[in-house]
């Protein structure tokens, strides 16, 4: 009967031993060393004790007390690697109550605990509890909200959440809500007709009619105009939407996928964002957690940065380095990692990565120490030092706005926003120089 399952799968007694496998577990797991008659968390974690002593959440304890099928997500070791999969535990029943169990396993096609230069990589437990929610819902239809700090990597799970979809052949389209001019907003998403407005010389397919099929991902939803919120809510509800400048309505076909770094409960509260609008995109919100709180993650995240490309991959980090490189608190996140990987590459003549191709932030040696002296130190606001640092860095800064705005973790907008500031306060100290 387990041959007809085509997926890997073992019958487990409740003493957590190994009876029967089929000949797809054999294929995918064996490689010749017989699992039967041996305990499952041996055989799956290399462990000599079971998983939920180490903190990993154990389907069968799940399955035996609810008597239903649980799921869950673990990191196994296997004759290739520790590999990310999907386990679903079905309960036998006896005529004395539960007599065993069926554990079905799928291995994940969107992560890998390994270095791996296009997966999602990661082998903590926090994100393992992402990548189940992620299992979960991919194959449905259902709005999902990502939700995290800039730099987490939600536009990485959201095309991580198309491919494991059914809409995976179609377009994945990637929208930054926070980098389109508000008086365009409207006809990026939907499009418009020829003489729409001025400058409008031809009609043109917007971001949706592009997803059909497909995924639409909204980046920084937060950021959408207040007045256009309602706009993006009809054509959710309504399920059509009507070019600018048209009359005639069109069907929409896509998958929605929002994110956002900002606390849109915060932000209806303020009058800055529709609550039905939120109800409506946070049918299934996921919480990115921060790279600080899943540092087990730091070493396999680096080494998949360092084997990207064939320079990277002749790399390596010597045991000074990964000390500082694990003891960061990482305000940026794993692409603050990438930055600091890809700079300590650069700066270093071999293939070795040491302590001293790191950013002096991580040792404590960025700045000076304070001095005894309080009084010898010019004390600036909080304000005056954003300043002071935001015109350094715009003044060397050679990429994009967009660039510059999402490693500094704000929005384009809000950049724009700073630099003006600065600018008008240039011109009032030259003004102010010059009367005197």
């Amino acid at each position: 009967m387990l041959d007809c399952l085509p997926d890997p799968a073992v019958v487990i007694m409740p003493d957590r031993r190994i009876i029967a496998c089929n000949s797809s577990y054999r294929k995918w797991f064996d490689c010749g060393k017989d699992s039967l008659g041996r305990l499952c968390h041996e055989v799956s974690h290399d462990l000599g004790h079971p998983c939920h002593t180490s903190g990993e959440d154990c389907p069968l304890d799940r399955c035996a007390e609810e008597g239903t099928p649980i799921s869950a997500h673990h990191v196994h070791t296997t004759p290739r690697g520790e590999e990310h999969e999907d386990v679903v535990l079905y309960p036998i029943q006896g005529d004395d109550g539960i007599g065993g169990f069926v554990e079905v396993i799928r291995t994940s096609r969107v992560a890998s605990a390994i270095p791996h230069g296009s997966l999602l990589v990661a082998r903590s437990k926090e994100f393992n509890r992402v990548l189940e929610l992620v299992h979960k819902v991919a194959p449905t239809e259902t709005t999902i909200l990502l939700t995290g700090e800039s730099g987490t990597g939600k536009e990485v799970v959201a095309r991580a959440i198309h491919e494991s979809s059914r809409r995976a052949n179609s377009q994945f389209v990637p929208v930054d809500c926070s980098g389109i001019a508000e008086s365009l907003f409207e006809s990026e998403l939907f499009g418009h007709e020829k003489g729409a407005f001025t400058g409008a010389h031809a009609r043109r397919n917007g971001l949706v009619e592009e997803a059909a099929g497909g995924t639409l991902f909204l980046d920084e939803v937060g950021e959408i105009p207040l007045h256009l919120q309602v706009k993006l809510l009809r054509m959710i509800e309504s399920t059509c939407f009507r070019r600018v400048g048209s009359a005639h309505c069109i069907p929409s076909n896509f998958r929605l996928v929002c994110a956002t770094n900002r606390d849109l409960e915060s932000r209806i509260e303020e009058g800055m964002f529709r609550k039905d609008l939120f109800y409506r995109i946070s049918a299934f919100p996921i919480r990115l957690p921060p790279l600080r709180e899943r540092p087990a993650d730091i070493e396999v995240l680096a080494k998949s940065m360092l084997a990207r490309g064939e320079i990277g991959s002749r790399w390596s980090i010597d045991p000074s380095a990964w000390r500082l490189l694990k003891e960061y608190d990482y305000p940026g996140n794993v692409r603050e990692l990438g930055n600091i990987i890809e700079r300590a590459v650069l700066l270093s003549d071999c293939d070795t990565i040491t302590a001293e191709h790191l950013p002096g932030i991580l040792s404590g040696t960025a700045s000076e120490a304070w001095p005894d002296d309080e009084q010898a130190v010019k004390i600036l606001s909080l304000k005056q030092a954003e300043q002071r640092y935001l015109e350094q860095v715009s003044a060397r800064f050679t990429g994009s706005n967009r660039t510059l705005a999402r490693m500094l973790g704000v929005t384009e907008r809000t950049l724009y926003r700073k630099l003006r500031e600065l600018r008008e306060l240039r011109v009032t100290d030259q003004t102010c120089f010059m009367q005197a």
